[in-house]
C-alpha cells in the first residue's frame, strides 16, 4: 500500500505513535509519506520507502494567523497525484481530519482516478480538551463522520467521543504499541556507570516523563516524590519540558529538593533512563491512554498512576503497578513506599509489568493497522 500519514511532528503521544507505526509499516513493504510542517523528531533514520513532504507556510499582510489547514490539504492533494496515494492517515483529528476532507473532496472536483479513503486516528485531547470547545465541535464532528475509517487508542477514548459528539461512525479502538525491544531492562556496563552518576549511593530512582502540562500534574509527582525520599533514599528524573516546568522547578526549591530532583528537558531516547530506574509516576487529570507508562512496563517498571481515562485498560491495579484518584497524593506515596519496601512484591509487580507490555508489542499491533487498512480500502 501506498499510505499518506499526517501528525504533528513534536514530542507529543500523536507524533511519537504516527512516525513509529510509518517506519514499522515501511519494514513491512509499505511505502510511506509522512506530511508535515516539520520532520517528525522520530525519525531520524533512512528508508528507501519512507518519504517526507513539508507543508509550506507562507505568510501575507492580509491573514493575521498561519492558514495551515488549507496548506495541509493543498500538499496533500499534491502528494496524492504525484505518489498515487491509496490512503491518508491522520492522526489527531484537528485539523488534520479537516484539511484530509478538503483534500478528498478536491480531488474529486479534479476527476483523480483514484478514490482516496480517510482513516482518522483519535489520540485524546483533540477528543477530550479541543474539540468540545465551541468553535470546534461542530467541525470536529463533521471532520470524524466524514472519515472513512475511525480508530481511537482505548475503549475510554472510543466511548468518549460516541458520547460526547453523537458520533454515529463505527470506531474501532486498536490501542498504542511498544518496542519491546528497544524499552527492556538492561545492565550493560554504560547502564550501571549511568545509575551510578544519577544515583551514587545506589538510591532507588524514580522517574515521569511528560509535556509539563497542568493535566499532567507534575507538581504532584514532586510531591509523591518529597514523601517517598523522607522514607526512602531516592532520586527523582524528570523528562521532558513545557508551560509548567517553572513552577515544578520553583516547587523543588522550596520543598529542599534541589540536589534530588533531575530536570533533564526533552530527551530523543528515554530507554537508557529507563533502564536505571525503580518506579514510574503518571498522577495525570486526563489519559486517553499513556503511552509512556507503556514504554516504562516494557522496562519491567511498575506504574504509580491515576485511575482515569484509559489508564485502568494498560496499567492493572495491584498487579503492574497501582492506581489511586486525581490528587491522591497520599495514596501514591503510600503504594511507591509499599512497592520499594518489599523485594519479593516489587518483582512480582516488575515481572508482571513487562509481561502486560508485551501484550502491546509492535508485531500484535501493526496488522490490526495493515488488516484495518485493507477493510476500509475494500468498502
Amino acid at each position: 500500500m501506498k499510505i499518506a500519514i499526517v501528525c504533528y511532528p513534536t514530542y507529543g503521544g500523536s507524533g511519537v505513535v504516527a512516525t513509529e507505526l510509518g517506519k514499522f509499516l515501511a519494514k513491512r513493504g509499505h511505502e510511506i509519506h509522512f506530511v508535515s510542517y516539520a520532520i517528525p523528531s522520530k525519525l531520524s533514520i533512512f528508508y528507501d520507502n519512507i518519504f517526507f513532504h513539508e507543508v509550506e507556510m507562507y505568510t501575507y499582510p492580509l491573514f493575521e494567523f498561519p492558514l495551515y489547514s488549507i496548506a495541509l490539504a493543498s500538499k496533500l492533494v499534491d502528494v496524492a497525484i504525484f505518489n498515487e496515494i491509496d490512503l491518508i492517515h491522520v492522526h489527531y483529528a484537528i485539523p488534520h481530519a479537516t484539511s484530509a476532507y478538503l483534500a478528498k473532496e478536491i480531488l474529486k472536483f479534479e476527476n483523480h482516478k483514484k478514490r482516496i479513503k480517510i482513516v482518522t486516528t483519535l489520540h485524546g485531547t483533540d477528543i477530550t480538551l479541543v474539540g468540545l470547545e465551541p468553535s470546534f465541535l461542530k467541525t470536529l464532528k463533521f471532520s470524524i463522520e466524514q472519515s472513512d475509517g475511525v480508530t481511537a487508542v482505548s475503549n475510554f477514548l472510543k466511548e468518549k467521543t460516541i458520547s460526547s459528539y453523537k458520533i454515529k461512525n463505527e470506531i474501532e479502538v486498536i490501542y498504542n504499541f511498544v518496542d519491546v525491544n528497544k524499552y527492556k531492562k538492561c545492565d550493560s556496563s554504560e547502564i550501571k556507570k549511568l545509575k551510578e552518576h544519577f544515583a551514587p549511593n545506589n538510591e532507588k530512582v524514580l522517574i515521569h516523563t511528560s509535556n509539563f502540562r497542568k493535566l499532567k500534574r507534575v507538581p504532584d509527582v514532586i510531591k509523591i516524590f518529597h514523601k517517598v525520599s523522607e522514607k526512602i533514599p531516592s532520586v527523582l528524573i524528570l523528562i521532558g519540558d513545557g508551560p509548567e516546568r517553572s513552577e515544578c522547578e520553583k516547587l523543588v526549591r522550596e520543598l529542599n529538593l534541589t540536589s534530588k530532583v533531575m530536570f533533564m528537558g526533552k530527551q530523543d531516547s528515554i530507554s537508557e533512563l529507563l533502564s536505571i530506574s525503580d518506579i514510574f509516576l503518571m498522577p495525570s487529570e486526563s489519559e486517553s491512554f499513556g503511552l509512556s507508562a507503556l514504554e516504562a512496563m516494557s522496562t519491567s517498571i511498575p506504574v504509580i498512576s491515576t485511575n482515569i481515562g484509559g489508564l485502568p485498560e494498560l496499567n492493572i491495579n495491584g498487579k503492574t503497578g497501582f492506581t489511586a484518584k486525581v490528587g491522591d497524593i497520599e495514596s501514591m506515596a503510600s503504594f511507591t513506599i509499599q512497592l520499594l519496601t518489599n523485594e519479593a512484591e516489587y518483582k512480582k509487580f516488575s515481572e508482571n509489568a513487562r509481561k502486560r507490555a508485551e501484550e502491546f508489542r509492535s508485531e500484535n499491533i501493526i496488522p490490526k493497522y495493515e488488516k484495518y487498512y485493507e477493510k476500509i480500502l475494500n468498502k
